[in-house]
């Protein structure tokens, strides 16, 4: 410790000034930068010297005092306030509080000089976080430092960007940062392409527009550059793979010449050419790679020589070789990099070192669902680990177990860790292994006895750190039952009997939690076991509600179960005991649950039809509209009482009566509202003016008290009524992670372990006779006659515990669609969109823009709609389809990256001889907005297309069947999957009996987007009868935009809407130079995107759609110095995200 300390000392005085401009040649002369370095020297000798936490306390407070007397004193210069500035930084570091210090580190940013900047830079980014609201002060520091022309001022601005800046603030500084992007200076290009890493983190909706320079960032000739867009390119690529496959040739060429040496000996580390660089680049390739033969196939010789390079016995070649093999595990299969990777991962697991064996058993976790067998390689090797002296190799070790699970090793591989659940002190380990014993006891189960023993065994271990959702499910899996009733009942009075005995031991204590199990069980079915009278498990029940231990959450449960079981006695003495010791209670809850017992009591029937027996899963029906009370208000009302107005307009109806102005900012808030924009204040474009060029942020509010907007002597101002104070907003964050799904990939059919040589058994010591038999045991279930695939398919076995009803079978079908539809998307390459057209002006404008007559189209918004077929038909597909057909210019369609297929001369004249099948519309929707019809998927027999149609309030689906045979095709049956992003108000299914030879049926379905997205793919399946069955899969793409109308109002309505919306969204973008005025930018926004242009004031407008069928979306425009300020609101926190990104686009291309 002493040789850091001597360390840090020896480098205080370059940090405090020993460069320092205008000091002096004399290195260490000036009285001050002695006093600097011998103050903070002294300070930590101090502390170093202190033998308790008692003396370093006593010490801080002592150096705090001082401190903050130093920098509150008005004589003390700027170079005696960096000095106290580094001694506060040292302090807080110690975790010792110094917030005194915090405004004075923003002055010193604001007001030094170079090296006085930049410890106050330093101080700020150490002593404030994100959300601190002490950060707006910077805001215009940072800005002007971005304008400097002083490269160590840029630099330093761009780092606490980088850091700590606060998202609603990003607007103020992403224009400056993104023309950085094109700077001289390689380090200044790095540092913003690394804030806008942190940008695209906090708030990825602000950065979607500039994607293309992160394409050039990429490119650039610095590597550095190039690194620091990796992590943005990481990042976004682990969200949508799909869209950035077009890269893998660039990030294999970049691996290729990092392997091979190509970059500067300084990104070197320990003769590894830059192995962070190969780290971020072998995890994107595997992204990119996954379920991807055609991408695959190109970085398969990049590997193969990653893998051959890295063999330096050093820690960080092990990094590499690690992530080489899960990228190889994680991509399409090639069976010479398998046998590679499997030989590193048996290196790692037979390593003595510990660091190796848990990297081993790390990528042997990842790897056994591809490939079983390498677990049977190393068994043993497995079963020494499991009682390894390392806490750590022993959990990784279950962890693996755990992935092998089956039905036959499960009451093996979970009593290890139970055992490991014992000993474990650790929190977090005991949280994580109990869900994984309830998952697999629930799944591979081999009896009722077992699993109610081992779930017993879950709760006693667990205790009350157990995760809520465990006993949930465990209860609802008792209450809901399976496809068996016998063993419904026999695990029902099993868990019955289990639970009485473990109550028969008086001085036992059990968790709360399993408490809470016990009672609700008891209380469901005690009539379930005939030979104990109720009134045993009453007293057992009276004497819980007497412990100490037991909490009052905990005594409800027992109520409730008492109260149950009370309803099915004709009398009971423990129950009027208890009755008469509670009434008397001190605890509120529980005395009102002994009147409630009382008043049931004395009306038995009334009881038994409130609490029938096992109806846990009974549906309740709900009064949502509290009619029983309409007598009640009617009284009221009758008595005088005023009627009952909502809170929003309580608020709005108290800010309309005030007749004078509100000097007291952030006095009026929305209990109600939460932002999901995180901006510290806003107020109603109704009495507002935006004054900041950079922020939006509003500072200038007013009152109006007449009718008529009065613009003389203020600024142009909303509406007639007063401001909207401000108010603290609410970021609301989704990052729970999602559990680990143990899905084991084992088969149904056991493969017989190894057998062992007789000579060899023989040999064997007792200690590895018992290893021999646990590995068996262990491993039982795995090997080839397992008939797992190398790609890892699930276990046949069937479930033992298998619910009602509760599956929803089409899962499955979306994930297979899904994946489906990746690889048919590399096959067949882009294909046509869905453009819109309107009827009636087809015949004129067939070689314009198709897409100009749709009023729900958007130029930006490309629905694509991917034909998707069975395997075999897509490959016979395609290559008839390349051997007959050409590329042909795309013309007719607004994006020139679409690439059309062009039938042949050849083609043209097969398909001259032949009569489509062209379906058309309904005579009622011909006159509605629509697009043209487009292929979903075909076959021999039949074609399926697709056309939309935009109506007020959804979207209609309207899909046609066409039979190509010369024959009738029955039983056609077309379903759409459920989605999580749209719902369809009908049935999802329709049903055609019989599809007559060379004709066209069509089906129509209604959508609507329930969570609100971009765009997502709405997928389904059609399947008919002919010679033998057949099922075709399709999807089609949706877009928000085909669920946005306009929405039409008044200036005044807009306003006081404006005042209920509670979340909002601000955003500052450039203007092209066709954009020169504040009209023709909404005029862009309103015919692109089909929003209702409201008023226009000035330099300010508002603009207003909705979400059909009737979420509204409002839109606050202003425009200064070339930009366009926007701010949305609306009560979807979703939405204004969505629709400003698709502002974004609509500009950026106009």
């Amino acid at each position: 410790m002493s040789d850091v300390v001597e360390r840090t000392l020896s480098a205080l005085p370059g940090l405090l000034g020993q460069h320092d401009p205008g000091a002096g040649p004399g290195g260490a002369g000036g009285p001050g930068r002695v006093s600097a370095s011998s103050r903070l020297g002294s300070l930590i000798r101090s502390i170093t010297a202190l033998t308790s936490k008692h003396e370093e306390e006593k010490l801080i407070q002592q150096e705090l005092t001082s401190l903050k007397a130093t920098v509150s004193a008005p004589t003390t210069t700027l170079r005696l306030m960096k000095e106290c500035m580094v001694r506060l930084i040292y302090c807080e570091m110690l975790g010792y509080e110094s917030s005194f210090g915090y405004i004075h580190a923003i002055k010193l940013a604001q007001q030094g000089n170079l090296l006085e900047k930049r410890v106050g830079y330093l101080a700020v980014s150490l002593f404030l976080h994100e959300n601190h609201e002490l950060l707006l002060l910077l805001v215009n520091t940072v800005v002007k430092d971005l304008q400097s022309t002083n490269l160590v001022e840029v630099c330093m601005a761009l780092t606490v960007v980088s850091q700590i800046f606060p998202r609603e603030m990003i607007p103020a500084v992403l224009p400056l940062i993104e023309d950085k992007l094109q700077h001289s200076k390689e380090i200044i290009r790095r540092k913003a392409v690394q804030a806008l890493y942190k940008f695209y983190v906090i708030a990825p909706n602000q950065v979607q527009h500039i994607h293309d320079k992160f394409r050039k960032a990429l490119c650039d000739r610095d590597a550095g550059v190039m690194a620091a867009s990796l992590h943005i390119y990481l990042q976004m690529i682990k969200e949508n793979s799909s869209g950035y496959k077009d890269l893998t040739g660039s990030f294999v060429t970049i691996l290729k010449q990092v392997v091979g040496g190509k970059l500067s000996a300084d990104f070197n580390y320990h003769s590894v050419p830059a192995p962070w660089l190969q780290i971020q680049l072998l995890r994107i390739l595997g992204l990119l790679g996954k379920d991807d033969p055609r991408t695959s196939e190109v970085m398969y010789d990049v590997l193969d020589e990653s893998l051959r390079r890295a063999e330096i016995n050093h820690n960080i070649t092990y990094a590499i070789l690690f992530e080489c093999v899960q990228t190889i595990y994680t991509i399409y299969p090639k069976s010479e990099l398998l046998e590679k990777a499997a030989k590193c991962i048996g290196k790692f697991v037979l390593s003595p070192k510990i660091n190796l064996k848990y990297l081993g058993l790390k990528a042997l976790t990842y790897v056994i669902q591809q490939d079983p067998n390498l677990a049977l390689q190393h068994q043993m090797t497995i079963i020494e680990c499991l009682d390894h002296p390392d806490p750590i190799i022993k959990r990784e070790t279950l962890e693996l177990l755990y992935r092998i699970t089956n039905g036959q090793n499960v009451v093996v591989i979970v009593q290890k860790m139970l055992d490991y659940l014992k000993e474990s002190k650790e929190e977090y380990t005991i949280i994580s292994l109990v869900g994984k014993v309830a998952e697999l006891a629930e799944k591979y189960a081999p009896n009722n006895e077992w699993f109610i023993q081992t779930m017993n065994a879950v709760f006693s271990v667990g205790g009350d750190v157990v995760h809520s959702d465990i006993p949930n499910n465990f209860l609802r899996l008792l209450a809901e039952g399976f496809d068996d009733g016998k063993e419904d009942h026999q695990l029902r009075m099993y868990a019955v009997q289990s639970y009485l005995a473990l109550l028969e031991e008086e001085d036992k204590l059990y968790p709360q939690k399993f408490l809470q199990v016990m009672s609700w069980v008891l209380g469901e079915y005690f009539s379930l076991v005939t030979d104990v009278d109720p009134e045993v498990i009453l007293t057992k029940l009276h004497s819980l509600l007497r412990k100490t231990f037991v909490t009052s959450e905990t005594k409800a449960w027992i109520m409730a179960a008492v109260t149950k079981i009370a309803s099915h006695t004709s009398c009971s003495k423990t129950v009027e005991e208890l009755i008469q010791e509670l009434s008397s209670s001190l605890d509120t809850c529980l005395r009102q649950y002994a009147f409630e017992l009382k008043q049931l009591c004395e009306d038995k029937a009334l009881m038994k039809s409130l609490l029938p027996f096992d109806a846990s899963c009974s549906d309740l029906v709900v009064d949502a509209s509290l009619s029983f009370l309409d007598g009640f208000v009617a009284e009221g009302l009758g008595h005088g009482a005023a009627p009952y107005k909502p809170h929003h307009q309580r608020q709005e109806e108290k800010l309309s009566q005030e007749k004078a102005l509100n000097f007291e900012p952030y006095g009026l808030s929305f209990a109600s509202s939460v932002s999901s924009s995180g901006v510290t204040g806003r107020q109603s474009p109704t009495g507002l003016s935006f004054a900041s060029d950079t922020s939006g942020n509003s500072v200038e509010t007013g009152h109006k008290e007449t009718n008529t907007l009065k613009l003389e002597g203020v600024r142009k101002l909303w509406g007639k009524e007063g401001y909207l104070p401000k108010k603290e907003n609410k970021t609301e964050k989704g990052n729970e992670p999602q559990a680990v799904p143990c899905g084991s990939l084992l088969a149904e059919q056991v493969g017989e372990p190894p057998a062992l040589q007789p000579d060899q058994g023989a040999s064997l010591s007792e200690e590895d006779k018992e290893k021999q038999q646990l590995a068996s045991t262990l491993f039982i279930g795995l090997g080839s006659s397992a008939g797992v695939s190398l790609m890892g398919k699930t276990d046949t076995a069937t479930q033992k515990f298998k619910r009602k009803s509760k599956i929803n079978e089409t899962q499955q079908l979306s994930e297979e669609a899904s994946d489906f539809q990746n690889s048919a998307a590399s096959d067949f390459g882009p294909l046509l969109d869905t453009v819109p057209v309107n009827m009636e002006d087809s015949e004129g404008s067939t070689h314009t823009r198709l897409r100009k007559a749709s009023p729900c189209s958007s130029d930006i918004v490309e629905d694509n709609l991917a034909f998707e077929t069975s395997q075999s038909l897509r490959k016979s597909v395609l290559d008839e389809r390349l051997s007959a057909n050409r590329l042909s210019q795309p013309s007719l369609f607004a994006d020139s990256n679409i690439e059309i297929f062009q039938p042949s001369p050849s083609a043209q004249s097969e398909s001259a001889s032949e009569t489509p099948l062209v379906p058309s519309l309904p005579e009622e929707l011909e006159g509605l907005p629509h697009s043209e019809g487009v292929g979903l998927c075909q076959s021999d027999a039949l074609a399926l297309h697709l056309c939309k149609v935009w109506t007020d309030d959804s979207l209609l689906l309207v899909v046609f069947v066409s039979n190509k045979t010369t024959s009738a095709l029955g039983a056609v049956n077309l379903v759409f999957e459920e989605s999580e992003h749209f719902q369809i108000l009908e049935s999802a299914t329709s049903q055609f009996p019989v599809i007559e030879a060379q004709s066209v049926e069509h089906c129509q379905k209604c959508v609507r987007m329930n969570k609100v997205c971009t765009q997502a793919i709405l997928s389904g399946s059609i399947s008919y009868q002919s010679e033998m069955e057949t099922r075709l899969e399709f999807s089609v793409t949706l877009s928000l935009m085909d669920f946005i109308r306009p929405m039409e109002m008044t200036t005044e309505d807009f306003g006081k809407l404006w005042l209920s919306l509670s979340n909002d969204v601000k955003q500052n973008i450039k203007m092209s130079p066709c954009q020169d005025s504040l009209s023709a930018a909404l005029d862009t926004l309103q015919q692109k995107l089909k929003l209702h242009r409201v008023d226009i004031i000035g330099n300010e407008g508002i603009l207003a759609c909705q979400l059909v069928p009737s979420v509204p979306c409002l839109l606050h425009c202003r425009t200064h110095s070339g930009m366009l300020a926007l701010w949305f609101r609306s009560p979807c926190a979703a939405l204004p995200d969505g629709l400003l990104y698709q502002c974004q686009r609509v500009m950026e291309e106009s």
